[in-house]
């Protein structure tokens, strides 16, 4: 019980919650505004994958970071248009075409790893992104390090959060693509193309999620390896559940996460982790995260038209 309170109260706990949430950070807000509007998109996983190899292979190859965070955001577009093109006007399943866009993301990415360094057995290291030294911020005891000591790209999840909760209820772009996944037809209705703002929340959410998959390449790990999204993407579909749609909601579901996440890891490192195996601590996240999704998902209210393929002039 010491020892678990000494981590809870360490600085350098809280600053890895903050760390470890930011991929799923982004990736949860793009997969967010897919549903809002009405889009399921399963091919996250795969998109943070590719997102994640794009992002360091252009830093690899001589390019500025935000250059790489760029590219990454482009090739997820990429993919999210492929994905809408197949769903929205075309009206495939959604399960199908995104599970087919995550291996097809996947085995891209590998493929494209293979090829451009065919040779190599340890991956390359690129100078990731450092954390922003703020002036007095980061210099007070404690707060300094537990919540002033990010990079840029964790300040960047936290103002795309904002961002993605301004435009969706303070603007007609957002009460838009909110009607898009609750009531179409009433889109129609107003001279509005439900085509094409979905096709816009599916492509800019999928930019999102590669850019979540950049942030381990990027500014966690600074190389780029088989497996490294490890689920992350699946996880982000269960914390929009979670947050219910909402994205400060979501951004709490993020950062619980998180904190289960830095939890197991250093209890590992503690007197239980020689007595019970890693494979139980691996387990603590994922096994707290669902039942903390049963408990909210009880209460969440769907968007009406997610998943449900919509032809111009229905009713």
């Amino acid at each position: 019980m010491t020892e678990l309170i000494d981590i809870l109260l360490s600085a350098s706990f809280w600053a890895a919650i903050l760390r470890i949430a930011s991929p799923l950070i982004f990736a949860t807000m793009g997969e967010l505004i897919c549903e809002r509007a009405g889009v399921l998109n399963l091919g996250i996983e795969g998109i943070m994958v590719f997102g994640a190899f794009a992002g360091w292979v252009t830093v690899y190859a001589g390019g500025p970071l935000w250059l790489g965070v760029a590219v990454a955001f482009g090739a997820g577009a990429l993919f999210g248009a492929l994905h809408g093109l197949l769903t929205i006007p075309f009206g495939l399943s959604q399960h199908v075409v995104g599970l087919g866009i995550t291996m097809l993301a996947t085995a891209a990415a590998y493929y494209a790893y293979r090829l451009a360094l065919p040779e190599v057995t340890n991956p390359p290291r690129i100078t990731p992104f450092q954390p922003l030294h703020i002036p007095v911020l980061s210099d007070i005891p404690w707060f300094g390090q537990a919540l002033f000591s990010q990079t840029a790209l964790t300040w960047a999840g936290f103002a795309v959060t904002g961002l993605t909760a301004l435009i969706l209820y303070r603007t007609p772009l957002g009460l838009a693509l909110r009607a898009a996944g609750e009531n179409p037809q009433a889109v129609e209705a107003q001279g509005l193309s439900v085509t094409a703002l979905r096709m816009g929340a599916v492509i800019v959410g999928s930019g999102l999620m590669a850019v979540g998959g950049a942030f381990l390449t990027m500014s966690a790990f600074s190389s780029f390896f088989f497996e490294m999204v490890n689920g992350r993407g699946w996880i982000c579909i269960a914390l929009v559940v979670f947050g219910a749609w909402k994205p400060g909601k979501a951004l709490l579901g993020a950062l619980l996460f998180a904190g289960f996440d830095a939890l197991q890891i250093r209890l590992q490192q503690t007197g239980l982790g020689q007595i019970v195996p890693y494979q139980v601590f691996l387990m603590i996240p994922y096994l707290l995260s669902i039942l903390a999704l049963i408990a909210m998902s009880r209460r969440a209210e769907v968007p009406a038209a997610l998943m449900t393929p919509f032809n111009r002039g229905d009713r």
